[in-house]
């Protein structure tokens, strides 16, 4: 995410609130955030962030989404270089890691889905974002799997379920520690387990 300063003169009002909540949600948090503060950022009156969302709640549900959306393509560039399955595998790592190496306004601070799900109660619509989007990466490694262990379905769930643990502690890991290498270090892990098979 960068700054918004250059910017924001040539992005429509939903575009500059887009891209200031983003960067105040994962600076500040989600809940510290405020929406006088969104609307100072973006440069635009609070009639326009109601006039766009009708909500704080939407406009967070969007930046969920919005977030997911930004990984899936780090992801795609990363897909592009993948041949095979294992190796397509390992670009969910490598999307992770370009994700941790942004330059974020106030560093890395870990996975900004993490970090709004845990603002949010169990069962909110918030955090089921984030879930489907954690559903959706394990469900990248899983279909992988499959092309690798076609005979053995039941390796290949528990094979999933590793990478994806691997994946998660180290994107929480390299955002305590605030920067990639952790991620670094869990692709190697899982190109050790992969060559394995």
């Amino acid at each position: 995410m960068k700054d918004t300063d250059t910017t924001q003169t040539r992005l429509s009002a939903r575009d500059r609130l887009l891209e200031a909540a983003g960067i105040l949600f994962y600076n500040e948090g989600i809940a510290a955030t405020g929406i006088d503060t969104i609307t100072k950022k973006a440069g635009v009156a609070k009639k326009s962030l109601y006039n766009n969302f009708s909500s704080k709640a939407e406009l967070v549900t969007t930046y969920i989404r919005l977030r997911h959306e930004e990984w899936l393509a780090l992801y795609d560039v990363r897909l592009q270089q993948a041949i095979t399955p294992a190796q397509r595998i390992l670009a969910v790592f490598d999307a992770y890691h370009d994700h941790a190496e942004f330059a974020y306004e106030r560093g890395f601070r870990g996975c900004g889905l993490l970090n709004a799900a845990a603002e949010f109660p169990a069962g909110s619509e918030e955090r089921r974002e984030v879930c489907a989007h954690k559903s959706e990466v394990a469900d990248i490694i899983r279909k992988n799997l499959y092309q690798l262990l076609p005979e053995d379905t039941a390796k290949a769930e528990q094979l999933t379920a590793h990478l994806a643990f691997l994946l998660e502690g180290a994107i929480v890991l390299a955002g305590l520690e605030e920067h990639g290498a952790r991620v670094l270090q869990a692709a190697a892990m899982a190109k050790t387990m992969l060559e394995a098979l």
